[in-house]
């Protein structure tokens, strides 16, 4: 894999951190953070490992994480120097790791300037590692890839979290129009960066993610982009560059898509909220 040797440490502490979600998958009591959110003590162990992992080489930087050892809040450190922040999701997919499910995923972004310019994806179940840096191309393991530029078909996957109801507890028009009246195959993994990444493979041509927060999209942002694909809002909107001043787990809904998808998906979306 032809990326830089800072990319090549980033997947080696998400492979670290896969390894100890692992061995744990399906094994661990559920508890809940602020309000009713899954969170396991796997989740922050992960964290911990990841975090001790990016101080140790990378000092001066930011760090968001979804957990700290309470519950009561997440991780926001602010950088000592410079404009980079790295932003983590030790568990994306909880509620499937604790079920002993394999689609969850281990998350490790960088954003500098607002902008995602690193991501590793790690994916324990199938040791499958998704990774991207500015510059680097996007890849899967060892093989490069790239974003499907056609436009959506009765063939086209389109990956959708099962969590679409918006801020009034409404499930939107494009969610139920999408499942009743269109002939895409609707795909629901249960981990955002899972689905995201599989746009960035050119498995499918968009995802959709409404309830997801910043360590959901910052790795996978990263990675679509690289693999020259589009990554917004739900109905075009930027998202980076990101401002992440006082970031205390704001919701961050996102549209990953091909280039030629990407236009109807947010028509659609736009037209059917």
């Amino acid at each position: 894999m032809p990326l830089s040797p800072t990319t090549h440490a980033i997947i080696a502490l998400a492979r670290e951190a896969g390894r100890l979600a692992r061995a744990q998958s399906g094994r661990i009591d559920r508890l809940t953070k602020r309000g009713a959110e899954a969170v396991t003590e796997a989740d922050r162990a992960c964290q911990r490992l990841i975090v001790s992992g990016l101080r140790a080489r990378f000092p001066d930087d930011g760090i968001i994480g979804e957990e700290d050892d309470t519950g009561a809040a997440i991780t926001h450190d602010r950088p000592r120097a410079g404009e980079r922040t790295w932003v983590i999701d030790p568990i994306d997919g909880t509620n499937n790791f604790i079920a002993g499910f394999g689609n969850y995923a281990v998350c490790i972004g960088l954003i500098e300037r607002g902008q995602p310019v690193l991501g590793v994806v790690h994916d324990p179940s199938r040791d499958h590692v998704y990774a991207a840096a500015r510059g680097e191309g996007a890849w899967l393991d060892e093989t490069q890839i790239r974003a499907l530029d056609t436009a959506l078909s009765p063939r086209s996957l389109l990956m959708m979290t099962s969590n679409c109801l918006v801020d009034d507890g409404r499930l939107p028009g494009f969610a139920t129009r999408w499942l009743r009246d269109t002939t895409w195959k609707l795909r629901m993994l249960g981990s955002a960066a899972l689905e995201a990444v599989q746009v960035a493979a050119g498995i499918a041509h968009g995802a959709v993610t409404i309830n997801g927060k910043l360590w959901d999209c910052a790795a996978p942002a990263a990675i679509v982009i690289e693999a020259g694909g589009r990554f917004t809002g739900p109905r075009g909107e930027t998202i980076f560059p990101y401002d992440l001043t006082g970031y205390a787990g704001a919701k961050v809904p996102f549209v990953a898509a091909g280039p030629a998808a990407h236009a109807e998906l947010v028509s659609e979306i736009a037209g059917n909220w």
